[in-house]
């Protein structure tokens, strides 16, 4: 079947003035979407975008492999994005837009296992609705690595299920049969979903910016079961204070759900690279989905940035902004720290 060509490097459209467009990138874990980040980075010629990047886990890996955004990009607290939002998101937006440099758009990227209704109720139920415009929810899947045991996580079926624009992404790596596959099952999830095919993340901006896709009418009355209690008032002057202090013991029902968790390692040590190597083909537990990591190894004197999603994995080297140490994540269903940290120790020099 054909493939849709999609050049990166077209031109940016005019972004017009009501309210500060937000784009949502979701996906999978492993599906791309920092990838498809650093696409819009890299090609957004003269327009001003603002970053928020949420990851689950205590280490932020993927902000350290974004292409510098200077100021502008903000990190939300750890966790999951719909543990947070109502906190670190609302907050964090206010602060792009009382920026004396006025920001032209914002990009949320959220974690692999995020559900994507409480970041979009979140622009639409709060005061945020008069100042912001939601543009689209961007969907990455994964053409290789997606089958049904993706949808035994809820939160990645619901991922689809709000996409307004689902890119197929890694279409290089399967045959036009799975392709076709694939659209048939998200069509089925998501009639009338616009669907793109994409490598590396690259697509032209104009599909995916400025789209106006968000059916905001539909998400305006919304059950209360929906909303995951997500529901937290939120009051704001005109200066709008940002020292609040939250409590928060609320549980993210989509991971009690789903079971993942996430393990962090860190170490000011260099692993020995076949000792490593060793660990990923032979000793990494099964139950693995995710991982991804900034890796110092002994024979190199180059920072090498590792990326593992199923079975395939690669390692990128260039050179150390800062002093060299170890930090990996891994994502998973029911993962036990204390067996990933004793192998990972291990590879230790």
């Amino acid at each position: 079947m054909n493939t849709i060509s999609l050049n990166a490097k077209n031109a940016i459209p005019e972004i017009p003035k009501r309210g500060m467009p937000i784009t949502i990138i979701t996906g999978f874990l492993g599906s791309g979407k920092t990838t498809l980040l650093n696409q819009i980075l890299q090609n957004k010629q003269d327009l001003k975008v603002a970053v928020l990047v949420n990851e689950f886990g205590d280490i932020n890996i993927d902000s350290q492999l974004l292409i510098s955004v200077d100021e502008a990009m903000m990190e939300l607290s750890n966790g999951c994005i719909c543990c947070t939002i109502n906190d670190g998101l609302v907050d964090a937006v206010y602060r792009v837009l009382e920026r004396e440099d006025p920001i032209d758009y914002l990009v949320i990227e959220t974690t692999g296992v995020a559900d994507p209704l409480p970041i979009i109720l979140t622009f639409l139920g709060t005061e945020l609705r008069d100042l912001t415009n939601l543009d689209s929810i961007i969907t990455v899947v994964d053409a290789e690595a997606f089958d049904e045991k993706h949808f035994d996580s809820e939160a990645a079926l619901r991922q689809i299920t709000y996409g307004d624009i689902i890119l197929l992404n890694k279409i290089d790596l399967v045959k036009p049969e799975k392709i076709q596959e694939l659209e048939n099952f998200i069509h089925d999830v998501k009639s009338g979903a616009k669907i793109l095919h994409t490598q590396y993340g690259e697509v032209a901006l104009p599909l995916i910016l400025d789209v106006s896709l968000t059916p905001i009418h539909k998400y305006i009355v919304t059950d209360d079961e929906d909303r995951h209690n997500h529901d937290h008032k939120h009051e704001h002057d005109h200066k709008h204070e940002h020292d609040h202090k939250h409590e928060h013991h609320h549980h993210s029902d989509h991971l009690d759900n789903d079971g993942f968790v996430s393990i962090s390692f860190q170490s000011n040590k260099p692993f020995d690279v076949h000792k490593f190597e060793h660990f990923l083909t032979e000793e990494i537990p099964k139950n693995v989905f995710r991982a991804k990591g900034i890796l110092w190894f002994s024979d190199s004197g180059l920072r090498h940035i590792f990326q593992l999603s199923g079975p395939r994995y690669t390692l990128h080297a260039d050179e150390w902004p800062n002093q060299p140490k170890n930090q990996v994540v891994f994502i998973g269903r029911k993962l036990e720290a204390s067996e990933i940290h004793a192998k990972l120790n291990e590879c230790l020099l």
